[in-house]
């Protein structure tokens, strides 16, 4: 029999467990007529895009049998996930890790019940299903994705389909770009299937309605050598398939093999390839007048009134049987041509250890010796330094130590000179495989560091090179890495799962600094002033997701140090760059770091009256410049500090369930005042607190109130209540509720302290800038 008969049958057996598992829950294999009562009561699921992934994958078998390839499958329309499992079940892979699913009728019988059936399979790609490495919940990153999990595997080919619909979004239109960061020398490569079945939910997509000529030029344009298959055009669909992936591998290795002989292209273009077939491909041509193969109604569930309508239910059974599935499957096997399509065991594009995290792939990274990099701390006048500096460093050794590895990468949206890892390019630079200039500076064809401006397409990366087993650290401006919040939620929830699968091994951590914050953007102005997406980040439940906020670079160092030696998590550094005050010895910071927060003596006193605390470095500073200011008022007033270097949504604390659960008192005291001067918006500080009986008499909470303009570095703090001078005038409140000053002396001082900040407007107003009073000012000098 020829390929292409084996292709046709194979791919009617997979259209036909795709069809299946949307509609039956008993007489799975249609061995007997259908009757109403097999049909599922309620019908969920996406039919439309079936068709053209089984089309795709099956041919792909085809490949990686003829050409022993290594290869991985990304799917872009997540919720074709029926076609996936089809496709699992037929090679084999659903079976081994799910052995309820034998490969006999009882299995079918069992896949096509649980799919989108309660305590069942989901209805989309997600990490209970072998070989995914995508949440297909939400449509964009399937391509970023893709290219993320072919970095430093040059062995590897991932397919990745990108659906028309999905390719109207923002997170694919910039990926198309990232063919621009992959060195063929030493990367793997990405072969992007983009499948055009010309309609979304309910109405057409663009790509669907350009002609060959426009989708051609767009390509090229984007740097790819473009090919279509088109099913409604003249000559055999599979022949033309055939032809054109032949062409693509053999477009891959020519192209690797002179790169890894040194003689590059300079302008290297990748094979892709274009897919034209008709939504809901081989299924109910028209229904109620309606058409619907071919057209927006075959998307989802074609025929949903099948149990109850007689025109529905009859073709809904004329459509099923139509694939004559008992001619393929004996019940207890496929046909031979079937099984003459599916790879071995460790070629299966579902079971391909790539994608399963664990070993081999998964190896921790070896990480410099901390001390190194420690900053002198204590009573030092002029001892002050940018963390993210430290933090720069530090990464320049971990990319050093882990060079022949190939297992690290960081991950920067054009910002890695404004961020302050430049240390970094002493030992690397960033990727760039398309023409270089001689005024180009730190470019290279194998840089560690990638730079595009689109945190999406950096998130997609990050989570391809993540999930296939290595490791990488994402930069960023606070504000503005809100633009993949979405997907980090998505990526929770993926992680959230796999965490729980027993035969997904560990994976790199993904994290994320968050520099450049609000508190110091009083230069760019409002727009750049957003501490949101550590509020989204918060609300992630589980052991896994941590928020740290660093007082200092040495904690800053520790910090790094953790979050790049952890796996399985989501950490987020939040950090300034600009020098500030050493506060902590390294051994000190670590410990701090172990229980998430700590009373810092030599600021604290026994027995206070009162307790202020700080969390993020900007506010650690101006608390304890508050601090300063009120024992200066008042010395007989005794005070507590208590920073603040970890949270998650279960509490004070970072990740393994390490928080701090009901000793808050320790640090807090039972009854006295307790002022929290926070990095972020004061309602995700109250979040935070809410399941220690948070008290909102006793306790203040400052924090950004979205309050900012282009100001000043203090005035930012003004604006938001959280300077020195508005938190020194809570503390003189306090003093009187305490019994240590009268009525008058409150009022006396916050008088004081009201015309200071009055001053400081009519004074950055005249001259732009802070008094020397705030710039100079420093603890230790002081004190």
């Amino acid at each position: 029999m020829s390929r292409k008969e084996s292709l046709q049958k194979y791919i009617r057996a997979a259209d036909y467990l795709s069809a299946a598992q949307i509609y039956l829950k008993q007489n799975s294999s249609l061995e007997e007529p259908l009757e109403r009562e097999h049909i599922k009561e309620r019908l969920l699921g996406h039919w439309g895009t079936c068709p053209g992934i089984n089309f795709l994958y099956g041919h792909l078998n085809r490949a990686i049998k003829e050409h022993d390839l290594n290869m991985i499958f990304v799917l872009g329309p997540g919720h074709g996930f029926p076609a996936i499992q089809a496709n699992l079940f037929i090679e084999g892979t659903l079976s081994k890790y799910y052995p309820e699913v034998t490969q006999d009728k009882k299995g079918i019988e069992y896949l096509c019940k649980q799919f989108s059936w309660p305590y069942g399979f989901p209805s989309h790609s997600n990490p209970t299903a072998p070989g995914v490495i995508l949440e297909g919940g939400e449509l964009g990153y399937s391509l970023s994705t893709s290219y993320g999990a072919a970095l430093d595997n040059p062995n590897l080919i991932v397919a990745c389909m990108v659906g028309d619909g999905e390719a109207e979004t923002g997170a694919t239109a910039t990926a198309w770009h990232l063919n621009k960061l992959i060195d063929p020398a030493t990367n793997g490569a990405v072969l992007p299937v983009l499948h055009l079945n010309g309609y979304k939910i309910s109405g057409p997509t663009f790509f669907g309605r350009m002609s060959d000529e426009e989708l051609l030029n767009l390509f090229r344009g984007y740097g790819y050598e473009p090919h279509i298959v088109d099913a409604d055009s003249e000559g055999d669909v599979h022949d033309r398939m055939i032809e054109v992936v032949d062409i693509s591998i053999n477009t891959i290795r020519s192209t690797q093999a002179r790169a890894r002989e040194g003689n590059r292209d300079e302008l290297p273009r990748s094979p892709m390839i274009i897919l034209r077939t008709p939504k809901g491909w081989h299924s109910i041509p028209e229904l109620h007048g309606e058409k619907i193969e071919g057209n927006h109604l075959s998307h989802q569930v074609i025929a949903v009134n099948a149990r109850t309508d007689d025109e529905e239910f009859e073709s809904l059974k004329n459509w099923l049987e139509s694939y004559r599935f008992t001619e393929l499957f004996t019940g207890e096997s496929f046909d031979e041509e079937i099984q003459g399509l599916i790879p071995r065991n460790e070629k299966r594009m579902g079971d391909n250890p790539h994608t399963f995290g664990g070993e081999p792939y998964f190896k921790p990274l070896v990480l410099p010796e901390q001390e190194s990099f420690e900053h002198a701390s204590g009573k030092i006048c002029d001892n002050e330094h940018s963390s993210m500096e430290t933090i720069g460093r530090y990464l320049r050794d971990v990319i050093d130590l882990n060079k022949e590895e190939r297992n690290f990468r960081l991950m920067s949206p054009d910002e890695t000179y404004s961020n302050k890892l430049d240390a970094v390019f002493e030992v690397t630079d960033r990727a760039f495989v398309w023409p270089h200039r001689e005024w180009d500076k730190n470019l290279a064809y194998d840089g560690r560091v990638l730079e595009v401006l689109s945190e999406q397409s950096l998130q997609g990366l990050a989570q391809g090179y993540i999930l296939t087993g290595r490791h990488t650290i994402f930069a960023s401006y606070e504000a503005f890495v809100q633009v993949v919040a979405s997907m980090a939620d998505q990526y929770a929830k993926f992680l959230s799962v796999a965490r729980e699968v027993s035969w997904r091994g560990d994976v790199g951590s993904l994290n994320y600094i968050l520099t450049s914050s609000g508190w110091r953007q009083e230069h760019n102005g409002f727009s750049h002033q957003n501490p949101g997406f550590i509020d989204g980040m918060l609300q992630r439940q589980g052991c896994f997701v941590n928020v740290y906020f660093p007082a200092d670079a040495n904690t800053s160092l520790a910090v790094a140090n953790r979050v790049m030696s952890s796996k399985n998590e989501i950490n987020v550094i939040v950090v300034g760059k600009r020098p500030m005050p050493v506060w902590r010895s390294l051994e000190e910071a670590t410990k701090d770091l172990e229980s998430g927060l700590s009373t810092w003596e030599l600021m604290s006193e026994e027995d206070p009256h009162m307790v202020f605390s700080a969390v993020g470095d900007y506010l650690t500073n101006e608390t304890l410049a508050a601090v300063y200011l009120v024992k200066q008022e008042l010395g007989e007033m005794r005070l507590r500090f208590v920073n603040i270097t970890a949270l998650s949504a279960l509490g004070v604390g970072h990740s393994q369930c390490n928080v701090l659960k009901d000793n808050l008192d320790r640090y807090f005291t039972s009854n006295k005042k307790v002022l929290i001067n926070f990095h972020g918006y004061p309602q995700t500080m109250k979040q935070v607190l809410f399941d220690y009986n948070y008290d909102a008499e006793r306790f203040i909470i400052r924090g950004y109130e979205e309050q900012g303009s282009t100001t000043t570095p203090f005035d930012m703090q003004v604006r938001n209540r959280t300077d020195r001078y508005s938190l020194a005038i809570e503390a003189f409140k306090v003093a009187e509720t305490e019994g240590l000053i009268s009525g008058e002396k409150k009022d006396e001082l916050i008088k004081k302290y009201e015309d200071k900040l009055d001053k400081h407007r009519v004074y950055i107003k005249e001259y732009g800038t802070d008094p020397k009073e705030i710039e100079d000012w420093k603890w230790a000098c002081n004190w």
